[in-house]
């Protein structure tokens, strides 16, 4: 059985190919997948489909787990959206949610696992404005696996948002912190990426 690892590592499938893809999971140890996707399927790129994912990753000895219903950026539950888009913060206070993020921290104790999405910067992916935010309070140390096989941790990426938004303190507000600063980043990034069914966008123009 594998040993496990105290970091969780993310990464995004972008457009590699099967072997790109999984030669960046090698190149860093991983040994479990946790597939994040409320929808497994890609039509650009097939090879990202979970069936096929899943037995490219099982023939090399990765194993594949999905975990799209408790972590995935589209909620199955009405109450998961507020004003017709989905909210990360009423997604992540669901008892689903939370065992998801419990499933993660009980899977790192055998493998070193990677928590993937689709798309390459992990700014413009819920597995970092939803998923990580969340995590890092059960387990700080969170790296991710860039495209070119290069890390960035995740204190780095919350810095690089903050630097996004251009955030920073006020005449007004000269006590505030760097966390809360992370944290409008945080916020105002949800409100960007979060899923708008189409409906709510045709809805919303039409008023």
């Amino acid at each position: 059985m594998p040993g496990g690892d105290s970091v969780l590592y993310t990464i995004g499938h972008s457009n590699h190919s099967a072997e790109t893809f999984a030669g960046l999971l090698k190149s860093h140890g991983i040994t479990a997948l946790a597939d994040v996707r409320s929808s497994p399927y890609s039509q650009y790129c097939p090879q990202f489909s979970r069936e096929a994912l899943s037995e490219h990753l099982w023939s090399l000895g990765i194993e594949y787990v999905f975990l799209g219903k408790e972590l995935g950026a589209r909620p199955e539950v009405p109450e998961g959206y507020v004003d017709g888009r989905v909210d990360f913060r009423v997604v992540a206070s669901t008892d689903l949610f939370k065992a998801g993020l419990k499933r993660l921290r009980t899977g790192m104790q055998k493998h070193r696992v990677a928590i993937m999405c689709a798309e390459r910067d992990p700014l413009t992916c819920h597995r970092t404005i939803l998923v990580c935010r969340h995590f890092k309070r059960i387990s700080p140390d969170i790296r991710h696996i860039l495209a070119d096989g290069s890390t960035e941790e995740h204190r780095e990426a919350e810095l690089r948002l903050v630097r996004l938004f251009g955030i920073e303190p006020t005449l007004f507000q000269p006590e505030r912190t760097l966390d809360d600063m992370i944290d409008e980043a945080y916020d105002r990034q949800s409100l960007k990426i979060a899923y708008q069914p189409e409906e709510s966008i045709e809805e919303h123009v039409e008023t």
